[in-house]
């Protein structure tokens, strides 16, 4: 496919042309008082077609301009201007657009199914390629738009896998994934991808209570892994610190009985309730 390219087409200012057909009016008017005849129906020709040649461009937006069929560019400067009167021109927008996606149900990286949306801002940046590349260029970025969304879900994990990006715990990474794989897609409708990050992303409704169920397990299961870890280091601490400070003499039975007691105090969930002992280990 032939891709078209951009160019700036042929205008002048209007009001350099103002001045001439000012000049074509005065002698229409002149010509229909004193001289009427062929020549009035020339000027009339003439000034509609001096008349039909001006046209505005707003800011932030062009004017795409074809001569029977031919694309014979593109004026993006604002302001009033004069070009052949036979050109078409349409309007084409620059300004900064943005949508945000249908909610799409997608399977991840690892097989779970998840509901995802995306908010993608974009502008049109080559407007010849924008008018005629592609037949709708609006419909082009929201189709694509979903077909970037579905490739991005499927090559990463949901969530909890350590060394992996993952669409919920690495969002800038993912955003801007998802800005690069839409710029690829929609370079050949001439569209610049300014932003695209997710908007909506959880579970599917039919594996969100299991999963929150193992999230709340992993969760319990590292509460638990960080409370083990400082108790031991805390035992570890109490034992050095009597030996020694030479407070008591501990053989191994008593070391071991010591560390059972402080694990106990130290890791259970509930409070410890004290027990005097008012005897001996060994009776």
């Amino acid at each position: 496919m032939v891709r078209t390219q951009e160019t700036h087409a042929w205008c002048v200012p209007g009001f350099a042309i103002i001045g001439l057909e000012a000049l074509v009016l005065v002698a229409l008017i002149l010509s229909y008082r004193y001289h009427p005849g062929p020549w009035s129906a020339v000027l009339v020709i003439l000034f509609v077609l001096i008349a039909r040649g001006f046209f505005v461009v707003q800011p932030n937006e062009s004017r795409v301009l074809t001569f029977f069929g031919q694309y014979v560019g593109s004026v993006s400067l604002s302001g009033w201007h004069w070009t052949n009167p036979f050109t078409a021109r349409r309007r084409v927008s620059r300004r900064v657009r943005n949508f945000t996606s249908d909610t799409l149900k997608v399977n991840d990286a690892d097989g779970n199914p998840v509901e995802i949306a995306a908010v993608v801002v974009w502008r049109i940046q080559d407007t010849a390629q924008a008018v005629f590349d592609v037949d709708d260029v609006e419909s082009f970025v929201r189709m694509q738009a979903e077909t970037a969304i579905r490739a991005l879900a499927g090559t990463h994990p949901y969530d909890g896998v350590p060394d992996r990006v993952t669409l919920l715990g690495s969002q800038d990474v993912v955003a801007h994934d998802l800005a690069e794989e839409l710029q690829e897609r929609l370079k050949i409708a001439g569209v610049q991808v300014m932003e695209a990050r997710l908007a909506h992303l959880a579970y599917a409704a039919e594996i969100a209570q299991a999963m929150l169920r193992r999230q709340q397990a992993q969760a319990i299961v590292a509460a638990r892994q960080t409370i083990v870890d400082g108790a031991l280091g805390m035992v570890h601490m109490a034992l050095d610190n009597l030996l020694s400070s030479g407070l008591v003499d501990l053989d191994e039975e008593r070391k071991a009985s010591m560390v059972n007691n402080l694990m106990v105090v130290l890791a259970s969930d509930q409070a410890a309730q004290p027990v005097v002992n008012a005897g001996t280990l060994y009776t």
